[in-house]
């Protein structure tokens, strides 16, 4: 038999075909909103285990599973718009219905508020399930059939606005009508949009499509969209409703509900007026605020956590933003930006701008080559000394020299507070840190590592160090010490070599990501490196799926009530993580109440351990699905988390039981579609 080696990544094995004429181009999202711009340095992980099954021979069965999340409640029996016969048919042949803008937001806050199915009961359907793609079918075929199918448990609301761009006039979870119909008028039907080659279960793109087919659809435009293109994209959406219910007509053992197409006869202005909470960009394209928008939580959720912090005195580290906002009456007297491409400032160059500070009151902006941005083997002598003489610029303008009179004392009017400087780029903890480490070395007189150490534990900075970086620094460190204010009198300790700790050697450039003061989220990688962990303050341990292989010295040092292993869950789609939430979130507490943080980890540390993660900011801070996420993903650094379609569709669904176990009611702020719509928007940028 042939053995075939899957990575569940996050794009198909294979490249994808190219689209038939009657689909619409793979940009098709963007007919419906620019793409979000990349944040620099960010990556896309991909996961390097492997799962194996064999072909063609016999069905595969999946890694054996926990036990399921119990079964949730079908479809409704009765909604505000099923049945259709409380509203008025404008259209018989295909049937159209008109609603006004009431009847449509008490559609969307209904929808909003019922239960979803249980994942097992759209799961592994969503993933995509072509009836030409033999690899993802082969992996899942040991489920049963049903699950295969078209689930009859799902009655959603899918808002399509018809006419302009999602820029403007946009309603809560509104998509475009090219995402979920051919581009050719001509072609009646749904877009088909299951993979037809390779194995992935993030295929976040395709949920707007797949579950438009479960759907009663609401079709409005905006103030300047006529009637006429309204109904016309509505006549669409019901001949594709019509042709995708034949389907089942010769399958009697296949249930499928009747879903149908809805007009919004009110104009939009009605839903500001009258129901502001549904509008997520109004008439001029202002966004309302109170609709998540992922790309604007990541950013704000990243610029919270870079917020400009003193890490010596006069020193601030912080992001971009943070100079554009200083305090008027305490700003910052000079901006150090960390930016690709920056040359070294000279000597001449920062004596000129000391020169102008004091003749000037205006913020002088100097640039500094980012982290990262020069090879090692490019480093030479005077590249070290570029180095020091911008520490030492930048410390004698923080702290500057006291000039007392004859008598041994100082003037009032001769005291010189001493410059605010602030060190920054436009994330914040990126291109920054190989300036900031080398400062907080000369100012403080710490080795490479102790400065490590100190900007993130007693700094509380996140960031992220190139492994060129380290390299550098450790090149550089008798240099940068024998410099140091903080040594003048310490020449002898350099007559030795100083020794680099263990753990340095084993980092990648990385530390874990702090989510939160008591919990960190890293990879396997972290978690194999104890002494590192000691050092950061971690305590405890929660490995996802991968453990540790630690020596026999660390395992015994190390208490085993501090270590948890959850077994038998896989990223592969199958494995449920909802029934092991609260035991893990009850580890964590624990250390939070002892004053321990804990490491959660699985392999790469973008999905199992990050779901965790989710969860635990959701139940802590009290914050929905998407806000958690984001707030997760702002703080994972360089790294995309990348929960996989059940994992995510599992946190909304905890988040469900949440709510009903402290009598709030379930209402989702976004429904699964637009999270899954906005996740793959997010995640565009980055795919290779």
């Amino acid at each position: 038999m042939a053995t075939l080696t899957i990575n569940p990544i996050v794009r198909s094995i294979t490249p994808p075909p190219s689209p038939p004429d009657d689909t619409p181009s793979p940009m098709a999202l963007a007919l419906a909103t620019s793409a979000p711009l990349p944040i620099p340095n960010k990556i896309l992980p991909t996961p390097t285990y492997t799962i194996t099954t064999k072909v063609p021979a016999s069905p595969v069965t999946p890694p054996a599973s926990p036990p399921t999340e119990k079964a949730t409640p079908l479809l409704p029996i009765s909604t505000i718009l099923h049945p259709p016969s409380a509203h008025h048919q404008i259209c018989s042949e295909p049937p159209i219905f008109s609603i006004d803008a009431a009847t449509a937001a008490a559609a969307i806050h209904q929808a909003a508020c019922h239960p979803l199915p249980a994942a097992d009961r759209v799961f592994p359907w969503l993933h995509g399930l072509h009836s030409e793609n033999t690899v993802q079918l082969t992996f899942f075929s040991a489920r049963r059939k049903i699950h295969q199918r078209t689930p009859s448990c799902w009655r959603g609301v899918t808002v399509v606005k018809a006419g302009r761009a999602l820029d403007t006039s946009k309603l809560r979870g509104a998509v475009h009508p090219a995402e979920i119909l051919p581009s050719s008028s001509g072609c009646h039907g749904f877009l088909e949009v299951d993979p037809k080659d390779g194995f992935c279960v993030r295929n976040f793109h395709i949920q707007t499509a797949k579950l438009a087919t479960v759907s009663d659809i609401i079709v409005y435009g905006d103030d300047r969209t006529s009637k006429e293109t309204v109904k016309s994209i509505a006549k669409r959406i019901a001949q594709a409703q019509v042709k995708y219910r034949s389907l089942f007509m010769n399958h009697p053992d296949m249930e499928y509900p009747q879903y149908n197409t809805f007009v919004v006869s009110s104009s939009f202005s009605e839903f500001e007026r009258n129901h502001p909470e549904l509008v997520a960009f109004d008439s001029k394209g202002l966004s309302s605020g109170s609709i998540p928008d992922f790309p604007y939580l990541e950013r704000q959720e990243m610029c919270t956590m870079s917020r400009a912090t003193e890490i010596a005195h006069n020193v601030w580290l912080g992001s971009t933003t943070d100079k554009v906002d200083a305090d008027p009456e305490h700003p910052f007297n000079i901006c150090i930006e960390a930016c690709d491409g920056a040359p070294f400032p000279t000597a001449p160059m920062l004596r000129l701008i000391s020169r102008r500070m004091k003749d000037h009151t205006s913020v002088q902006d100097i640039e500094f080559p980012a982290s990262g941005s020069v090879a090692t083997s490019n480093w030479a002598k005077f590249d070290i000394d570029f180095i020091i003489d911008m520490c030492r610029w930048i410390y004698f303008s923080a702290n500057p020299i006291v000039i007392k009179d004859a008598d041994g004392d100082t003037a009032m009017e001769d005291r010189d507070p001493g410059k605010r400087v602030l060190i920054h780029c436009m994330d914040g903890y990126t291109e920054t840190s190989l300036l900031a480490l080398a400062y907080l070395m000369y100012a403080e007189g710490l080795t490479v590592h102790d400065a490590w150490i100190q900007l993130h534990r007693e700094k509380g900075r996140n960031f992220f160090a190139y492994q060129t970086d380290l390299q550098i620094l450790l090149h550089a460190q008798n240099e940068i010490l024998k410099s140091s204010p903080a040594r003048r009198d310490e020449d002898s300790v350099f007559t030795t070599k100083i020794g680099i700790p263990k753990w340095v050697s084993k980092l990648d450039g990385s530390l874990p990501s702090r989510i939160l003061p008591h919990m960190y989220l890293g990879n396997l990688g972290h978690a194999n490196n104890p002494e590192m962990l000691r050092e950061l303050g971690i305590k405890r341990i929660l490995s996802v799926g991968e453990f540790t292989s630690w020596s026999k010295e660390d395992e015994e040092s190390w208490p085993t009530t501090h270590i948890m292993k959850i077994e038998n869950i896989q990223d592969n789609g199958v494995d449920p993580l909802t029934c092991r939430l609260d035991q893990c979130l009850a580890f964590i507490n624990e250390g939070k109440e002892a004053g321990e943080a804990t490491l959660v980890h699985c392999r790469v540390g973008v999905s199992r351990s990050a779901t965790i993660c989710i969860a635990e900011v959701m139940k802590r801070l009290k914050l929905s699905v998407p806000r958690a996420y984001c707030y997760v993903r702002a703080r994972r650094l360089n790294v995309i988390i990348q929960p996989h379609l059940r994992f995510m569709y599992e946190l909304l669904k905890w988040e469900e039981v949440q709510k009903t176990e402290t009598n709030l009611g379930i209402k989702r702020e976004l429904e699964w579609p637009s999270i899954a719509r906005e996740i793959a928007l997010m995640n565009r940028p980055y795919s290779r």
